[in-house]
């Protein structure tokens, strides 16, 4: 089964980081990660992923145009299914409030705990095995 992580940053040296940071794992065929560099890809992005494949969305809350806060109830409402996790520069207790409120099952501060993140991927991997 191929298992899929979608992004959502409009930073464009996000992708490198992660496809270091999750290398392996991306070698070894564990997961698939796409990116979306914007809210409307990412939502249109998680309608056409049609399969239970999607594990996993990692969303930026800053973005021009569409934020990812204001994503989060549109993309929640296609795809129920799919935990969405927050990242933000601004981990206050607003923001987290606000994006818990709106659907999300998490928040991650940057810079990113990659391990915390690792832990979280394998949790969801488990889930969908």
């Amino acid at each position: 089964m191929n298992v899929y992580i979608l992004v959502v940053d409009d930073e464009p040296d996000v992708e490198a980081l992660f496809r270091q940071q999750f290398r392996r794992d991306l070698r070894a065929g564990r997961f698939q990660m796409e990116f979306a560099p914007s809210a409307p890809v990412a939502i249109e992005r998680a309608v056409e992923v049609r399969d239970p494949s999607l594990i996993l969305i990692l969303s930026d809350i800053n973005m021009p145009g569409m934020s990812g806060l204001d994503m989060l109830p549109k993309v929640r409402a296609e795809r129920p299914d799919v935990p969405v996790i927050m990242i933000t520069a601004y981990g206050d207790a607003e923001t987290r409030r606000k994006a818990i409120e709106r659907g999300a099952v998490g928040l991650l501060t940057k810079p990113i705990d990659f391990a915390l993140l690792r832990q979280e991927i394998d949790t969801r991997l488990e889930q969908a095995a």
